[in-house]
This record gives structure tokens, sequence and C-alpha cells, in this order.
């Protein structure tokens, strides 16, 4: 008996996760999830056979105890003194997308495949998204 290994010619199923009320991390394991394929018998972690996931709502994300005045997002620009900080309640105000983009960012692998899953997340503000074409399926996060 071989070894099962997924071809990586599978095309995605599209998921929509609507982040309003729900907390942030929750939101952003969801995603990861289905990104990578964990989901999936098929699996593979050298392979991207993961989904593509629209976040929608991502405004109205949640974020538990304080961390809207003492979480802080940092950007490098990569020149001597070029450290840029923010804190969630800025950043939130100025680009609501960055903060559900962020968290799952974090959670994905660190090399090219990780850049290819990222690249399968949709993150927008609002209710609406540009993708009803391609008939995602709803997906409730608890």
């Amino acid at each position: 008996m071989s070894t099962f290994v997924a071809s990586a010619e599978q095309s995605g199923t599209w998921h929509v996760i609507d982040a309003e009320g729900r907390v942030l991390g929750r939101i952003a394991t969801a995603a990861a999830r289905l990104l990578q394929g964990k989901h999936k018998p098929t699996y593979t972690p050298f392979i991207d056979t993961g989904d593509f996931v629209v976040v929608v709502n991502a405004a109205k994300v949640k974020l538990t105890g304080r961390k809207e005045d003492q979480k802080i997002y940092r950007q490098h620009s990569g020149y001597e003194g070029g450290l840029r900080e923010e804190r969630a309640r800025l950043v939130r105000q100025r680009h609501p997308e960055r903060l559900v983009e962020e968290a799952v960012r974090g959670m994905l692998p660190k090399s090219t495949l990780g850049d290819a899953m990222y690249r399968k997340l949709k993150v927008y503000a609002g209710a609406d998204h540009p993708h009803a074409a391609q008939k995602p399926s709803k997906l409730e996060v608890a």
C-alpha cells in the first residue's frame, strides 16, 4: 500500500466568515485552518490544498480584555529608525481589515507556501464582497 499524496491541481472551495461580534483569535484560527486545508482528509503539509476564505465585517471584530488599547502593531521600513507602532484602536479606525489579516498571517507557515495560502484570504471591513460569483458557503464560527 502506498502513501497518498495530494496533487496541487485541486481547486479550493470558497467560504465566508462573518466577523461581526466574534473574537479575533477565533476568527483567525478558523480562517487559517481553512487556508491550510487541515479540514480535508487530503491534507498534505507541503502542498497547498486549502480553500479560499472571505472575511466580512472585519471592522466589527471583537478584541477581548484591554487589547484595544494595549495591543501594538509594528511595521518597519527597513531603514534605521524606521519602526512605526500603532495601537489596535488606531489600526481599527484606519485599516480595520488589517486586524484580521495580521492575525491570520501569523498563524500560517512562514514560507513561500504560507505566502500562497495567505493570497487566498480576502478581508473586507463591511458586509459586502465581490465574490458572489464563486458561490461561497457561509461558515459559522463559535
